[in-house]
């Protein structure tokens, strides 16, 4: 029992300091359930019977009692008014962007009432509508009179998505998705993107069309936004794209046959879009490497630019070791086409003029096998 309600020692009965009046001065008698009296200020108390005489000790004793209800009684004792309107996500409608409150040390409960409207459109909700949305998810509240507008209308908080968080949302998901590590991707708008209305709340961008060969030079971007409940939309942005990357260019003109290592090459910033076959590094070991073609300056360098330096070369003569079982014979041969360590090659007797398929053993003998 709190301390608004507390027991008459003396007569046995209820009273509540919230009510003025309602403790009894000095010693009552009350009634029995017969109306016969009982003497004695320290008598015990006995029960009212349904329908019984009523008396002025036993209307007294019960109002004792409605007053100790209405004081322990929960309830919600800050004036509420309806607000006239309200922005939300689409998450729903909170009973606190509804009603507003008065008393800041009771709060409004955190309760969802309804679904929220879709973006554009709008809810306007009544008195009566919002006491009925109460009905479901607090009760409590539905019967406390409040104040304030007649009706609250409900649309969604939205925003303007503009050109540069747009191009700036593509760029990211182009980069993660389809570039990854080749370079750094630069977008731009080929015509003007006009802002468009969408609701104020987090959402992602998913791609929905690409070009079978990836990111190109020249692309139409079709894509769509999404929330955590609903998709915001689709839409195509026509782009221009650009894949930076620093590679290896000529820094003078280069000659066929020229080893790599000797090779006069500088780091330049290029769009991989347009060179897209272009080194930025070479490989480890460059002193066997030599150019296949002339390379202008200024010009980047790719795999098809050099080779391994052959071991033997075309129109040379070498010593060929031709094998037949235990049969071994030396000969001199003229080599057709250049050659690798462990790589076939066409060679020709120049006395008999046949030619055979042998491998390169070193840089002056070559295997035959009969």
């Amino acid at each position: 029992m709190n301390s608004a309600s507390q027991p008459d020692l003396q007569t046995g009965s209820l009273w509540s300091t919230n009510c003025p009046g309602a403790r009894p001065s000095g010693p009552q008698r009350l009634e029995a359930g017969n109306g016969s009296r009982m003497p004695g200020a320290h008598s015990p108390r006995l029960p009212l019977r349904p329908g019984g005489p009523r008396s002025g000790g036993s209307a007294r004793h019960l109002a004792f009692a409605m007053c100790w209800l209405c004081a322990c009684a929960p309830a919600f004792a800050a004036t509420l008014s309806l607000l006239p309107g309200a922005a939300v996500t689409g998450d729903g409608v909170f009973l606190e962007q509804l009603l507003a409150t008065d008393d800041a040390k009771a709060p409004l409960p955190h309760l969802r009432v309804a679904d929220a409207p879709a973006v554009g459109q709008s809810l306007v909700l009544t008195r009566d509508q919002v006491t009925a949305l109460l009905q479901k998810s607090a009760p409590e509240l539905a019967t406390t009179n409040w104040t304030g507008s007649p009706q609250i209308r409900v649309a969604r908080r939205t925003r303007q998505l503009g050109e540069s968080e747009l191009k700036e949302l593509l760029t990211d998901v182009l980069q993660r998705e389809h570039v990854r590590q080749r370079g750094e991707l630069e977008l731009a708008f080929t015509r003007p993107w006009a802002a468009v209305t969408i609701p104020d709340e987090t959402f992602s961008l998913k791609l929905l069309d690409l070009p079978t060969s990836g990111v190109g030079a020249n692309m139409i971007l079709r894509f769509e936004l999404r929330g955590a409940r609903e998709t915001f939309g689709t839409w195509s942005a026509v782009t221009q794209a650009r894949v930076w990357r620093d590679v290896l260019v000529a820094g003078g003109p280069l000659k066929r046959g020229q080893l790599l290592a000797d090779a006069d090459l500088l780091r330049e910033r290029r769009d991989l879009l347009l060179s897209r076959e272009a080194l930025d590094a070479l490989p480890r070991v460059v002193t066997a490497l030599e150019l296949v073609e002339n390379v202008p300056a200024g010009v980047p360098l790719t795999a098809r630019s050099f080779r391994v330096r052959p071991l033997v070369f075309r129109g040379q003569t070498l010593e060929a070791l031709v094998r037949d079982g235990a049969l071994q014979i030396s000969t001199k041969v003229e080599v057709l086409e250049d050659g690798l360590p462990g790589q076939f090659v066409r060679v020709r007797n120049p006395q008999s003029r046949r030619e055979f398929r042998g491998k390169v053993q070193n840089e002056t003998i070559i295997l035959v096998q009969l």
